[in-house]
């Protein structure tokens, strides 16, 4: 969206100091925040943290870092648009970031809304506090009920919780395989080890892994400007936070090809949602090893969001693929993070909230409460992104192979940094959990609305694809002359070949390092 698209921001409408951390975290030069502008909506995401603060930053910084990169790689101005190296100006609208933030709720499928949590991923009473669960995908479901020894029944499964601790239901259902997560305030968080491993961490992590050479950059056109055009990248990410990564590059650019194991499906509508400008196709990667090889060959980025450790059992850590790639970029997401004892845990935002004391500082009378958008996992992706897009402006001056990482958990205690104080009791204006016996909560509750004198359906547009008609929500990342919406729909789960598309625009793609 162009400048003259937006409103006129707000006053006070100069970035933050969430939005100068996130770009410090990302390595960017601080007077490049001087293009950002935001239009303040007041009443977005409400929330007792800085929900619509942090997404404002999270999508901010990915923009700047898009229109920075853009600024190397724009070639001669067209249609009368005057020449210029400069940095485009970014505006940031909290209405956008508001309908992307819940982008998977305001999903139509021919008139249809999307299926949220399944019925058995919730928060439950335990004899001594709560657990959340995750059960939507099949075998998390299968394996929480071995854990507890029961049917799928709520009724069934409220029982067998009520009568163990907190404790010994986190520990029984992820020894099992499954998900189950104690809830914890943010005091006994931070006294946990996981949370200090945490604490020592940059909010974006990011290095250098070897001395490949700088990357030439090809000019790209303005009409739109695409920071990431003729880039390819391998996506071997689920769920939301790293496809809103990738889903973000392809905005961009960039020719991303998802990758699934063929027996682990996606969810329908979750694919649906994040699968804007993408290809999808299925590989099992013992067996087509010869073609993964031959599409990591030819990639510039590989974006990873399996838990730690269980890629590099397959030779697919950072270390390696460089070795096999020189000049790539690994973007690596997690839940918990790639160090202390939680490491290897499987993890969904709703648990993150759960164990890092969010919904606690959310709750209300005693229950916990839930972030007004699945905010982690937005947050974090968008943060992925701009990490892969600033990687690869230092290649451009530095040269290396490089990688990024990024940690829910992280992204949480980044959020609880600007915890207000407790309000007083009986303030009940946060969504709070609901009795066992009820239906189940999402991970999100309030906030698509926007409010300030816009609507969500400012920032809602509608599709033909191959899956139906589509409504959806356009993403906020936005700056002059850069694109207005995906290149394509997305399509259905698995139904592309493994290989890339054949593009003569490519830039470097002999040798993306000379």
């Amino acid at each position: 969206m162009t400048d003259t698209d937006r409103p006129s921001p707000s006053p006070g409408s100069r970035p933050g100091p969430r939005l100068a951390a996130a770009w410090s975290s990302l390595g960017g030069d601080p007077d490049l925040l001087a293009r950002v502008t935001t239009v303040g909506r007041p009443g977005t995401l409400p929330a007792r943290l800085p929900v619509r603060e942090t997404a404002r930053a999270c999508v901010g910084a990915c923009a700047l870092a898009a229109a920075e990169l853009g600024a190397r790689r724009a070639g001669p101005a067209r249609r009368g648009r005057p020449p210029g190296p400069g940095v485009p100006a970014v505006r940031v609208d909290d209405g956008a970031v508001a309908a992307a933030f819940v982008s998977e709720r305001h999903l139509l499928v021919d008139g249809r809304a999307p299926v949220s949590f399944a019925p058995l991923s919730r928060f439950w009473r335990t004899a001594d506090g709560w657990v959340r669960t995750h059960a939507n995908y099949p075998h998390h479901r299968a394996r929480l009920l071995t854990a507890l020894g029961t049917s799928d029944d709520p009724e069934a499964v409220a029982a067998a919780l009520a009568g163990r601790s907190a404790a010994e239901v986190e520990e029984t259902v992820y020894a099992a395989g499954g998900l189950a997560v104690a809830l914890r305030a943010p005091a006994a968080w931070a006294a946990h080890a996981q949370a200090a491993a945490v604490a020592r961490r940059p909010l974006v992590e990011r290095g250098r892994l070897d001395s490949a050479p700088a990357r030439v950059l090809a000019p790209v056109d303005r009409d739109p400007l695409l920071p990431a055009a003729g880039l390819r990248v391998l996506d071997l990410t689920r769920v939301v936070a790293g496809p809103v990564a990738t889903r973000t590059l392809a905005l961009l650019g960039a020719d991303v090809l998802r990758l699934d194991p063929p027996g682990l499906p996606e969810l329908p509508d979750q694919h649906t949602d994040t699968g804007f400008g993408k290809r999808s196709a299925l590989l099992d990667l013992p067996v087509g090893r010869d073609t993964f090889e031959e599409l990591l060959a030819a990639a510039d980025v590989v974006v990873t969001g399996y838990r730690p450790g269980s890629l590099d059992r397959l030779g697919l850590g950072a270390e390696a693929l460089a070795e096999r790639r020189p000049g790539v970029v690994v973007a690596q997401l997690s839940a918990w993070g790639a160090y202390g004892p939680w490491a290897g845990l499987r993890g969904f935002d709703s648990l993150v909230q759960a164990a890092t004391g969010i919904a606690v500082s959310e709750g209300s009378a005693g229950r916990p409460g839930v972030l007004p958008a699945q905010a982690l996992d937005h947050g974090t992706g968008y943060l992925l992104a701009a990490a892969v897009l600033r990687a690869l402006t230092e290649q451009a001056d530095e040269g290396g192979s490089r990688f990024v990482r990024l940690a829910l958990a992280r992204t949480a205690a980044w959020l609880l940094e600007g915890a207000a104080p407790p309000r007083a009791p009986g303030d009940d204006r946060t969504a709070a959990a609901p009795d066992p016996a009820s239906a189940s909560v999402s991970a999100s509750a309030p906030g698509a609305d926007v409010g300030a004198g816009g609507s969500a359906d400012d920032w809602l547009a509608e599709t033909d694809s191959a899956l139906g008609r589509l409504r959806y929500a356009r993403s906020p990342v936005s700056f002059t002359d850069g694109p207005r919406d995906w290149a394509r729909p997305p399509g259905p789960w698995g139904a592309d070949p493994a290989r890339w598309d054949a593009d003569p625009a490519r830039w470097g793609r002999d040798d993306p390092t000379r």
